[in-house]
């Protein structure tokens, strides 16, 4: 998979009243969509989810900490996971690579409709402690309004969320990014009322994007007539973390009774002993021998 970096801007207003983070993530996504050859709206869908999961990683307390948000929802796509990081990189898996529902009237792609009814659940595993986990329904399945919902109403904390995903004729993604804007404890009325103004131009974030505009450009919008600095600029990836050791691991943690079962099959069905696994996140195989895994 090529390495390609994607950027993201994380700023603060100078009077302490929210944080801001934007990022062009088209790179990441079409690292993804090399991944898992997803269809349009699949790649819609995932791509907003792979967006929001690297910009919430990087508001996690330390490295090593990581961030996983889950839309089970009855439509097409099937289960939408994304696991951000600490970092910013970010990996993720779509049930159904192919989910393509018909397009909205007015020409979109219809990722509500891929997926679905349900919940979207949130893991954050931080520091040695057990997991944080939240859950809430899926109130529109166009992902920003679901996570900025979650937000709201399981963590209490008012957040604005703008992604988009556009894909061009070839199924390559044409431009992609998001705008994340979160308001801190005892945020000042003026500034919020301000926030709320500039999100009215933040509607198609993917739009200013394939027109050339900046992280930077992008965050004059979300904040326009509020003074912000800029605190830094990140190179973020899609970034899978699998490896032949660490698949092995899992497999061998099958047992040796069902490890064996599975052999036995693969001999009957006229194949060699070995156990082939893939790894949901960026389609990578791996086999094992009897031996590897038996010994």
């Amino acid at each position: 998979m090529a390495n390609q970096k994607s950027t993201m801007l994380r700023a603060m207003t100078r009077d302490g009243s929210a944080r801001l983070l934007v990022i062009n993530s088209r790179n990441m996504i079409n690292q993804m969509r090399e991944a898992h050859k997803t269809s349009p709206t699949a790649t819609a869908a995932l791509g907003r989810t792979v967006t929001a999961a690297s910009m919430i990683g990087t508001m996690l307390p330390e490295a090593g900490d990581t961030v996983s948000i889950s839309f089970d929802g009855d439509g097409e796509a099937g289960r939408i996971i994304a696991v951000g990081d600490y970092f910013g990189n970010v990996k993720g898996y779509i049930e159904n690579p192919l989910a393509n529902p018909p397009k909205k009237p007015n020409g979109k792609l219809d990722v509500g409709a891929a997926v679905g009814r349900g919940t979207l659940s949130f893991v954050k595993s931080v520091g040695a402690g057990d997991p944080q986990t939240g859950m809430t329904e899926i109130v529109t399945g166009e992902i920003a309004e679901d996570i900025a919902t979650y937000f709201a109403m399981s963590e209490q904390v008012p957040t604005l969320l703008s992604l988009g995903v556009r894909v061009d004729k070839d199924y390559t993604c044409l431009s992609a990014g998001g705008v994340l804007v979160q308001l801190l404890p005892f945020p000042d009325d003026a500034t919020v009322d301000l926030i709320e103004r500039n999100a009215q131009a933040l509607t198609n974030v993917s739009q200013l994007f394939e027109l050339g505009m900046t992280n930077e450009q992008i965050a004059d919008i979300a904040m326009k007539d509020v003074p912000y600095d800029i605190f830094d600029t990140l190179e973020v990836e899609y970034s899978c973390d699998c490896s032949r050791e660490r698949m092995g691991k899992k497999i061998k943690s099958l047992g040796v009774t069902e490890l064996k079962n599975l052999l036995d099959e693969q001999e009957a069905e006229g194949k060699p002993r070995e156990l082939t696994a893939v790894c949901r996140f960026c389609n990578t195989e791996y086999t094992y021998t009897e031996k590897e895994l038996i010994g």
